[in-house]
């Protein structure tokens, strides 16, 4: 028998059903994705049922998001939760593998968007551009990175921001120093 999770983020529930909705699933479709009951997953959603490490990393594949999602908040005093993210208290997302270190800034993924810090390490690429129906807007803090969107190049400097809606796109830091921005990216992928 699976031993159930009990330090998994306490928006579990509420992360899991705004996935759910920003990729157009049902509760049965997921659920027959993961091999479990309708019932189970709603339970889940509801924060009745806690999900074993291997539920978990069943539904980060399903929804292609890191494990880590589900990891990582701190505990917040109870009027800020929902509110407040301090910047001890992110959740790391991502698996840092292309030289990408990104945290969440927005409290959970109930929103119509999510806010997100990124970290791009100098020499960092991503190796093939991504395609997402989503609509994005980044702020480059500092550094310089380059980008392709939809098949332009642009380098982009701190003060500059960026859109994209639903193209592929992709990024590369072959500069010196670390390239920090901001996005926001609606619907929430992460």
């Amino acid at each position: 028998m699976q031993k159930s999770l009990d330090i998994h983020s306490k928006s579990l529930g509420a992360d899991l059903r705004a996935l759910r909705h920003a990729r157009g699933m049902t509760l049965t479709a997921l659920a027959d994705r993961l091999g479990r009951s309708v019932g189970w997953v709603s339970q889940v959603e509801r924060n009745l049922s806690h999900p074993s490490i291997d539920d978990l990393r069943l539904i980060a594949l399903v929804f292609d998001v890191p494990l880590s999602l589900f990891f990582g908040q701190s505990d917040a005093p109870e009027a800020e939760q929902g509110y407040v993210v301090r910047q001890g208290a992110r959740r790391k997302i991502g698996s840092g593998e292309a030289g990408l270190v990104e945290e969440m800034l927005s409290p959970d993924l109930t929103d119509d968007f999510e806010v997100v810090h990124s970290v791009f390490q100098p020499g960092a690429s991503l190796p093939e551009p991504i395609l997402r129906p989503t609509q994005e807007v980044g702020y480059l803090i500092s550094g310089k990175l380059d980008l392709t969107i939809g098949g332009r190049e642009f380098t982009i400097r701190p003060g500059d921001s960026f859109r994209i809606r639903g193209e592929a796109h992709g990024w590369a830091n072959p500069y010196d120093i670390p390239a920090v921005a901001i996005w926001v990216i609606a619907p929430p992928v992460y």
